[in-house]
């Protein structure tokens, strides 16, 4: 599934973990994902759940709509 939607979520996942000094894996794991899913997320790969929303932006420290907003 290619969708600039996508994209775009993962991005600005990616993003928010670099500037939070992140590895993917070390996010990964504090999301209770794995590592080569996330990796998946942040390739705009992945249409994922309201859950994992959550888990990432709890593993962020944001809120899901700052996860959400701008995209």
């Amino acid at each position: 599934m290619h969708d600039a939607r996508l994209k775009a979520f993962g991005s600005k996942v990616r993003a928010l973990r670099k500037e939070n000094g992140l590895s993917q894996e070390e996010l990964a794991s504090l999301a209770g994902l794995d590592r080569s899913y996330m990796g998946h997320i942040e390739r705009g790969e992945k249409n994922i759940t309201l859950l994992k929303i959550h888990q990432i932006s709890d593993a962020l420290g944001i809120s899901p709509g700052e996860l959400l907003s701008d995209l």
